[in-house]
């Protein structure tokens, strides 16, 4: 299988990037390091992305930003670097990806456990997170040529296993899962 990976080079990309490296072609992309540099946050680079990668059967995105504060540190700006960075970048990867994905191919995007269980001060996340989940589960109903799409959802990184993140992702990849929200480390 060829794997293209947005965000090999950020805390969950560098666990699962190896280990998917075993049995299949990996290409990865990141801002600032990888074999393709993209920025996902602009369309015109996913665009590029894709036209520089041929032949894919999944996309794994490891990647997006969003900030969590106090509510009352909150503000618009805040907000909007996570629904930017992480809510509209992977909504532009699978929109424009759609045209270059193999059938049968899959999308992998990144949620997080605060978008379904949030704590005090995570407002920033939770709203990212859950939103992600929520296009996740739409999207996965219209899927064509019989594309599927998930979410991984960890809780803190330093918190799950290494394995489970990794299973996360080949579940995601490697099964006819579509429409699931894959949670690790929530309790």
């Amino acid at each position: 299988m060829k794997i293209l990976i947005i965000g090999a080079g950020g805390a969950i990309g560098k666990i699962i990037t190896p280990a998917l490296q075993v049995s299949h072609e990996v290409i990865t992309a990141g801002r600032n390091n990888g074999d393709i540099i993209a920025d996902i946050s602009s369309t015109d680079s996913i665009e590029n992305l894709f036209t520089k990668v041929s032949n894919i059967d999944a996309v794994i995105c490891a990647a997006g930003d969003s900030i969590s504060d106090n509510l009352s540190a909150m503000e618009e700006s805040k907000y909007s670097l996570g629904l930017n960075q992480k809510l509209l970048a992977q909504i532009n990867l699978v929109l424009i990806g759609l045209k270059f994905l193999n059938k049968n191919g899959s999308f992998t995007l990144i949620s997080g456990k605060m978008g379904e269980r949030p704590a005090k001060g995570s407002s920033g996340k939770a709203v990212a997170n859950g939103a992600v989940n929520s296009f996740v589960l739409s999207a996965a109903l219209e899927m064509p040529k019989g594309i599927r799409i998930n979410a991984v959802s960890p809780s803190k990184i330093s918190d799950i296993s290494s394995t489970d993140l990794i299973n996360a992702y080949l579940k995601s990849i490697g099964t006819a899962t579509n429409g699931e929200i894959i949670r690790i480390g929530y309790n």
